[in-house]
């Protein structure tokens, strides 16, 4: 075997390692979600917390969720808990499910001389990639007990497009 033999199985490894860890950290990327301060959150400046490790956007979270489908629809569940149905937005671009949304929580309680404030705040963007098309002016979706479920029926093959779906 000679020298240069070695040195381009060695490239060729080389690349196609690289090749598998770009298909994976594309296909891991759509899992975690993260939460960063939106434009309602109205999040108080940090010299006004008395915390030395108050990060606001130092958050990242996962979202949890599958896909269905069935010869007439595709279904996408997503866990999101703590959010009102009116803090989501979803829409159907081309081939994948977006929905954005932004949680504000706040809790105070009071007990003797201690007073606890929790908050937690943050807007995300989640993209589910969609395997087939889908007739996105037909979708529906629910928000009930922290679960968004947005059925999509399937549609015949044509040109893609943007479509905005309200949350009952």
């Amino acid at each position: 075997m000679r020298i240069d033999d070695l040195k381009q199985g060695f490239d060729t490894m080389r690349e196609s390692f690289a090749e598998g860890w770009q298909r994976l950290r594309q296909s891991a990327a759509g899992a975690f979600t993260r939460f960063t301060p939106g434009e309602k959150s109205a999040l108080p400046a940090a010299s006004k917390i008395d915390d030395a490790f108050y990060m606001p956007s130092q958050s990242w979270a996962m979202v949890g969720g599958d896909v269905f489908e069935d010869e007439r629809r595709l279904v996408v569940r997503l866990e999101l808990p703590g959010m009102a149905k009116e803090d989501l937005d979803i829409e159907v671009q081309d081939d994948a499910l977006v929905v954005r949304g932004e949680k504000r929580f706040e809790s105070e309680t009071t007990e003797g001389r201690y007073r606890v404030l929790q908050c937690a705040y943050g807007s995300f963007r989640r993209v589910v990639p969609l395997p087939v098309r889908v007739q996105g002016e037909q979708a529906s979706a629910q928000y009930k007990d922290g679960v968004l479920r947005v059925e999509l029926p399937k549609a015949q093959p044509g040109r893609p497009g943007r479509v905005t779906v309200p949350v009952r």
